[in-house]
């Protein structure tokens, strides 16, 4: 048997379903007696459930809740249209006053509900009509939820206003549904009496008002602090009356968790002066703290519960996060205060089994008395040694032996091993076993019972002075502060080259033979550390720390050497580039005058001798190309140049081709020029090889050097260009060259592709497999620049389509009808969906089995496709919804095809629904040609939405 709540369901749907006249018309259910006792029997089963909101709302949608509570509300002969807020509760009958309570509670709790995240249910096999039901009761849902948040104050003001009745209140029971039932013209018989249904005391009505007028102040927090307040006292009340009542004896429940939750909250948010709620919970004393500043305390209550364990790991690493971003703000006084905390926190993790947080090392780098001293009261207070388990013990003494292996200075080592925890914790043999180790690793050390004083005066050797130097010269990035630390370094010892202790340091060769040629070694290393520095941070677009480094850097060379003083400007050319790409350029403001004037200076420069590193010629053209410099380019590039750098060649070639399109075809000279670059470039060298057998055998080179540049490169240059007219003309060039091939099947089709010759004299040099991944990656990258470029995505559907990947094609295909027609709700422009893509759908549907949809794409042809339409129905294994799609077929030939179809094959449901399609007026041959066309319009527009929801 069914449960109580999926009653309702059935019975509310029963008593709702519409109901279709003579003239095949919808019209509302009718009020008669079937539907009005099916309404009685789901109030009958919600009045077995005791009207409990909690159960309801978890097996009931929103829909239905709302229509049962609607019922509810009509029965207990609430005027229709009247609005509650309006109505005196204390005038009417009870079970009329509590109708009206029942239903404004769940419209705020059903408010606060939709405000919590819910965990999307993973899809099954798509299923249009599933689909659709799933989406009209989406769509009800909220509809539901817009007025009910529209109402939400008039809500409100009920159910304060219910606060104030201060009297008793009766619901409908079974017994008062069905006199209602037999008499339902009673006005003042039993059902309105103050005895008749089941008796909710005062305390009980007030306490569940109270908790959900909690919660939806508590709502409204988030964006009225001020409302907190509110919220803090309802829930403060709830708890008094659950307190005085006792939660078993309420007819309806309340999740004490959950209040529990929310006072602890409330608590945290609003600034109480009641002390008592204040110190009950730990977490607005933390609060508290920090908000004042009393971080001495705050030390206080981590390390008390360090006792307890009440505190979860994650708070306590938020609390810590927090005081490090304050510290990191400037304020110094806060580094002490982290390190406390943060070493409660640690010795809370060895204590509970987990490993050590990194944050704990760092701070540990320069150990100290005063920190070592703050450690051993924290581990001292965390654990209690009579009481505490031997695991527990022998956690905390592994902690503290790898501290003391840990650390480089001895008195620190003994002041761990000599404080009365440590000697409590290990064992004779253990502290014997750990003397011994720390003998291995140094022969000085005398772990003995007594500090002695000469144990207080061991020097700290040079060595270790240099790698602590060395240490700070890797992590810095302050210009100045690696210059002191190289003289230091340097007065220490001559002989060590220091820009070698990081292999991280990397300089280009093209300079580094010319730094190492520096003869002060002190100066050579300061040069190489700050240009290295300085790429780094480029690398990893630190911009600003960039920018020191290598105007430190300039200032230094400009003394001594011009040679390394251009290189500096040009560096700071990519650098600048670097900065306005990621910074104003993503908004499309355009670079300043000056930077341009840089750009072009860099290009024209001939001075001799500078070591010149390839990208930053690269940054430059893509740099122009995607700020529309194309005047430039063609123009006022000097001819030496163009001929000696590939890549303001290939910019050139690139800027005049945009600069020409759309042009008549004898002004498409440089797109032909263009062409043959980018051929020679994808052309692969061969080379005969004899073998061991005597046979001749061919080689390919993939990576050719016969072109200007790789093809890498070519990919690599490319990646940095944004402007879409460019990206979109060297995409359709190797579309047209991957089309060339002989053996192709499908064509991808691309925007301007006209422009590009049809033919290849030498098919055979010409690598396509290259060329096919060069065109896959171009469209990847395309997309990433403008995904809604409908183009760009169409190419993308070839792809697929040429590669066999149907589903993935009609994504593609779809995808880029609905960014240009504002997802189907305009017409597709001709354009975007031609023929051609038309067919190619119709194929990807084909192959997928999906007929119907095959039938129905034949109707978007310029002239429709009968053959096709007819052979695609004829098929009875079809994987999609089938007769569901009849509805989208507007060409009365297939509809009527299809009713002869059914007829033949004896499926009278379906030839019903063809018939049906068939009958609709505005598909009346007679009509104007503009009605037909609106009709086939917004038939396309469904059909195409419903495929978008099935294949996005």
């Amino acid at each position: 048997d069914p449960p109580p709540v999926q009653l309702i369901v059935q019975f509310l749907e029963q008593a709702s379903k519409p109901s279709v006249n003579e003239q095949n018309q919808v019209q509302p259910p009718p009020d008669n007696k079937r539907n009005r006792i099916l309404k009685l029997l789901a109030l009958k089963v919600a009045a077995h459930l005791k009207w409990d909101l909690d159960v309801l709302e978890k097996s009931l949608s929103v829909p239905v809740l709302n229509m049962l509570l609607n019922e509810l509300l009509c029965i207990s002969k609430v005027p229709p249209g009247t609005k509650h807020v309006d109505v005196d509760l204390s005038s009417l009958p009870p079970t009329t006053a509590m109708a009206i309570l029942l239903y404004n509670r769940w419209a705020i709790r059903t408010i606060v509900q939709s405000s919590f995240p819910v965990k999307q249910v993973k899809p099954g096999p798509p299923q249009l009509n599933v689909m659709n039901q799933m989406q009209q009761e989406k769509e009800l849902t909220e509809n539901i939820l817009k007025v009910l948040k529209e109402q939400a104050a008039d809500s409100i003001l009920v159910l304060e206003g219910a606060l104030k009745l201060n009297k008793d209140l009766y619901v409908h029971t079974i017994r008062t549904l069905d006199l209602l039932a037999m008499e339902p013209g009673m006005v003042n018989g039993e059902t309105e009496s103050s005895t008749a249904g089941l008796k909710i005391s005062a305390e009980e009505i007030q306490c569940q008002v109270c908790y959900d007028l909690g919660a939806i102040y508590f709502q409204q927090g988030s964006t009225n602090a001020a409302v907190h307040e509110n919220a803090r006292e309802k829930f403060f009340k709830t708890k008094e009356l659950i307190a005085k009542n006792g939660s078993s004896s309420l007819h309806f429940t309340i999740d004490e968790e959950r209040l529990a939750g929310y006072c602890q909250a409330c608590g945290v948010l609003t600034s109480s002066s009641d002390d008592a709620s204040q110190q009950a919970t730990p977490y607005s004393q933390i609060h508290s703290c920090m908000k004042s500043g009393n971080y001495q305390d705050l030390v206080k209550i981590f390390l008390e519960d360090n006792l307890t364990l009440s505190l979860p790991v994650q708070f306590r690493q938020s609390v810590l996060r927090e005081l490090f971003q304050k510290a990191q703000q400037g304020n110094d006084a806060l580094d002490e205060v982290c390190f406390k905390v943060c070493v409660c926190n640690t010795v809370c993790d060895v204590l509970q089994g987990r490993t050590i947080d990194i944050q704990f090392c760092q701070l540990f780098l320069k150990p100290s008395k005063e920190k070592i001293d703050f450690l051993l009261e924290v581990c001292s207070r965390s654990i209690n040694l009579e009481n505490a388990s031997e695991a527990l013990k022998r956690k905390m003494a592994a902690f503290l032996k790898n501290l003391c292996l840990g650390l480089e200075d001895l008195q620190l080592v003994f002041m761990i091993s000599s404080h009365e925890l440590f000697i409590k914790l290990l064992k004779d043999d253990e502290r014997k076993l750990l003397i011994d180790q720390m003998r291995k690793r140094s022969p000085r050390i005398n772990l003995c019972t007594k500090p002695v004083t000469s144990f207080y005066d061991i020097p700290a050797s040079a060595s270790v002075n240099i790698g602590q130097l060395e240490h700070q010269l890797i992590l810095s990035v302050d210009p100045w502060r690696i210059r002191q630390i190289l003289i230091e370094l340097h007065g220490m010892t001559s002989e060590r080259q220091f820009w070698t202790i990081s292999n991280k340091w990397e300089v280009p060769n093209v300079y580094g033979n010319v730094i190492l040629g520096i003869k002060d070694n002190l100066t050579r290393d300061l040069v190489y550390i700050l240009m290295a520095k300085g790429l780094h941070c480029c690398a990893i677009k630190d911009f600003v720390h960039a920018k020191q480094l290598f105007a430190a850097c300039l200032e230094l060379v400009t003394e001594f050497s011009p040679k390394l003083r251009q290189v500096m400007l040009n560096e700071m050319l990519l650098l600048d580039i670097y900065t306005h790409e990621a910074g104003a350029g993503v908004s499309g403001e355009r670079p300043p005058s000056d930077l341009i004037s840089r750009v072009r200076g860099y290009l024209e420069m001939r001075v001799p001798d500078i070591p010149l590193r390839q990208v930053i010629a690269e940054e430059c053209v893509a740099f122009l190309l995607n700020w529309r410099e194309n005047e430039y380019l063609t123009m006022q590039v000097p001819l030496p140049l163009v001929q000696t750098n590939p890549y303001v060649k290939l910019g050139q070639l690139l800027a005049a081709t945009c600069k020409e399109l759309p042009g008549p075809k004898e002004s498409r000279r440089t797109a032909k020029d263009l062409w043959e670059v980018v051929v020679q470039i994808c052309s692969v060298s061969n080379q005969h090889k004899r073998g061991n057998d005597g046979r001749v055998s061919l080689i390919k080179h993939r990576e050719s050097t016969l072109g200007i540049m790789y093809r890498s490169e070519l990919l690599s240059f490319i990646k940095k260009l944004r402007e879409p007219l460019v990206l979109t003309t060297i995409l359709s060039l190797f579309v047209k060259l991957h089309n060339v091939r002989e053996d192709i099947v499908n064509d991808i089709a691309a925007e301007h592709i006209s422009i590009w010759p049809s033919s290849i004299p030498n098919l055979q040099s010409v690598d396509f497999e290259a060329v096919a991944v060069t065109v896959k990656e171009l469209v990847s990258y395309a997309l990433t620049i403008n995904a809604n470029n409908h183009f760009w995505l169409i190419i993308q559907a070839d792809i697929y389509f040429a590669t066999n990947q149907y589903s993935a094609a009609l994504h593609y295909y779809l995808q880029a009808g609905a960014v240009c027609s504002d997802f189907f709700n305009k017409m597709v422009p001709p354009d975007v969906y031609t023929d051609q893509v038309i067919k190619r759908m119709i194929k990807c549907c084909s192959l997928l089995n999906c007929h119907t949809q095959v039938a129905i794409l034949c109707q978007f042809l310029r002239e429709v496709d009968y053959k096709t339409a007819f052979k695609a129905l004829q098929e009875q294994n079809s994987h999609d919804a089938m007769d569901s799609y009849y509805e989208y077929i507007w060409d009365v030939t297939i509809l009527e095809y299809l009713t002869y179809l059914h007829h033949k094959r004896g499926e009278t449901d379906k030839r019903q629904i063809a018939i049906k399609a068939i009958g609709q007026t505005e598909l009346n041959a007679s009509n104007p040609e503009e009605v037909l066309q609106l009709a086939a319009q917004r038939r396309k527009k469904k059909f195409l939405q419903a495929m978008a929801k099935l294949y996005f």
